[in-house]
């Protein structure tokens, strides 16, 4: 059982970090930087079961914005630099390091998400009739 568990979560990260497909490991999980693709374009997963929200954003800011923040405070107390010169190094240090991770964490996020086919609770009944709508729209749309 442990062996198992150890086994999705290296996965999970291997395939949210590269922003490869959870189910296959060869289609592209993103169509943009951010955007999750409708549909895996080499096993056909769909990705409507994927819902990160705000999640990378929370985790970019606890695990990255926070420290760095942290850091530069400390630098201003122990160093006293100038404060246009903080502003130049803190300024690009907290955006590049808030917003380069935001990829990976998505991935990371969807990936969890399929491997442990994670669902809101008691939604999974309006999820389904919400994606038959869709399907068929897509499919009436396509007809005319």
């Amino acid at each position: 059982m442990k062996l198992e568990i150890n086994e999705h979560a290296a996965w999970v990260f291997k395939s949210g970090w590269k922003g490869l497909c959870p189910r296959c490991g060869k289609g592209k999980m993103f169509k943009s930087w951010l955007k999750v693709s409708d549909r895996c374009d080499v096993c056909g997963l769909d990705y409507r079961f994927a819902s990160p929200d705000d999640g990378p954003a929370f985790f970019s800011l606890c695990f990255v914005a926070f420290p760095l923040v942290f850091l530069m405070v400390w630098v201003q107390v122990a160093l006293e630099p100038p404060i246009w010169l903080l502003l130049i190094i803190a300024v690009p240090l907290i955006s590049l390091g808030c917003l380069l991770p935001l990829r990976p964490i998505k991935g990371w996020l969807v990936a969890s998400q399929y491997v442990n086919r994670s669902v809101e609770a008691g939604t999974e009944k309006l999820w389904a009739e919400m994606h038959a709508r869709e399907d068929e729209q897509k499919h009436g749309q396509r007809r005319d």
